[in-house]
């Protein structure tokens, strides 16, 4: 997916929001805002949104010395979702079709972002999305391509909402991988993320070797490319990863709420939609 017009003035929010975590010293936030501004006006437009984001958030983490600046609002997140897994595995349990019900989850927590400047209330969030109507719902092909599958690679996309991946995980009942961010950045979920979430309970953990907001292939490492072209199911989560996953010629599977207005017209849905996606399916 290539970066558009709309995506510019996200990138300036983004920087903003960065440097006001990582510091408190204007004329740092304002050399932050000074450079992403010039770096912004050379990007390619043939660049997916997640590279430029990386490019970002290292101008913010160099200018003000913080390389995670949502460190602590990543744990604060992990531990609200924890405290709410209980309830959720009783939904999932309950339910008429648990497989169903776990993907609503994870897709619920999604709304954990920020890198989007809208807030949200995870638990309202919750009861709408175990209702709301899926947008495109390539289901059916979800179930088949799971059926047959021996492996499956599950690639992590926010802090918080990793902690609900642990519910659609179980609900797999197949071997998984999860891969993590190489770095921090955002909110994204890395390999201490990823333990904090408890996803080493359920799955095997591994760095995808990249440090963007997404997965991209040309920066993620040979064991995580190997892993990917292995896999026999993959499932993408969020939006990062569907920015950088969505032209590949594989089938892969996306799990996400569409955010923002860009992400939402590239997918043919209405912004706020839910969507289960799934690119190159073959025949049922």
């Amino acid at each position: 997916m290539k970066t558009y017009l709309e995506c510019v003035p996200c990138f300036m929010g983004q920087a903003l929001r960065a440097s006001r975590m990582a510091t408190t010293d204007e004329k740092l936030i304002k050399k932050v805002l000074d450079e992403t501004g010039d770096m912004i006006k050379h990007i390619p437009m043939e660049n997916t949104p997640a590279e430029t984001g990386l490019q970002v958030y290292r101008k913010v983490q160099k200018i003000t010395g913080v390389t995670d600046p949502y460190k602590k609002i990543k744990q604060q997140h992990i531990a609200e979702a924890k405290e709410l897994l209980p309830g959720l595995e009783k939904m999932v349990d309950q339910s008429s079709d648990p497989l169903l019900t776990a993907i609503r989850i994870a897709i619920a927590g999604n709304v954990i972002d920020l890198g989007i400047n809208k807030s949200f209330d995870l638990v309202e969030e919750i009861k709408r999305i175990v209702s709301q109507d899926f947008a495109l719902f390539d289901y059916a092909a979800f179930k088949s391509e799971l059926r047959k599958a021996k492996s499956i690679l599950y690639i992590g996309d926010n802090s918080g909402e990793s902690v609900f991946d642990t519910v659609l995980i179980r609900q797999l009942k197949k071997p998984v991988i999860y891969a993590v961010r190489s770095q921090p950045i955002i909110n994204d979920v890395t390999m201490k993320d990823a333990i904090d979430s408890g996803l080493d309970k359920v799955a095997r953990l591994v760095d995808s070797g990249s440090a963007a907001p997404g997965a991209i292939l040309s920066q993620c490492s040979t064991q995580f490319l190997k892993i990917y072209k292995d896999a026999d199911l993959i499932i993408s989560k969020g939006q990062g990863n569907y920015e950088g996953l969505s032209d590949e010629k594989r089938t892969i599977f996306f799990l996400l709420k569409a955010k923002c207005s860009v992400i939402a017209r590239h997918l043919h849905v209405k912004e706020g939609a839910i969507v289960l996606k799934g690119i190159n399916l073959p025949d049922l």
